[in-house]
């Protein structure tokens, strides 16, 4: 009977899609791709995953860029725990291995078209409640 309700259970969380999504949980869609998927050819990575990832939606303009975090999201939630910026943001205590997905060309509706850059970057986060909400951004190590 246990088995019978949690299958109910992701179900309907399955056929709820993103609708009642945490702003964290939102991040996590967006951002992580940990371990990162490699069942894709390199080439194709940005398009298929932002795709998968709900990111680019048919009849929506395209996202300019994106970055999907390949490390595990417990590495996004320790920048919560460290000292704020000027402007409030928060930023991871190491650099982190980051897919940067930048729209090639003039395409601003879907099919996209993307370039992938590999980089390791501090991640730069709005946090709310201790949890990251908003990628702003990421820079190279210092030295």
């Amino acid at each position: 009977m246990a088995g019978w309700a949690l299958c109910m259970a992701l179900l309907l969380a399955a056929l709820a899609g993103t609708e009642g999504e945490t702003r964290y949980q939102k991040f996590l869609r967006q951002h992580v791709d940990y371990p990162k998927t490699t069942s894709i050819a390199a080439h194709r990575y940005c398009e298929i995953m932002l795709m998968r990832k709900g990111v680019t939606v048919t009849g929506q303009p395209c996202k300019p860029t994106n970055t999907f975090v390949n490390a595990p999201s417990w590495r996004v939630v320790a920048a919560c725990s460290q000292t704020p910026d000027a402007a409030g943001f928060y930023t991871t205590p190491t650099a982190l291995s980051l897919t940067t997905c930048r729209l090639r060309g003039g395409n601003t509706r879907p099919p996209c078209s993307y370039r992938a850059q590999q980089l390791q970057h501090h991640v730069r986060v709005a946090c709310l409640n201790g949890l990251p909400v908003h990628l702003a951004g990421t820079h190279a190590p210092a030295g």
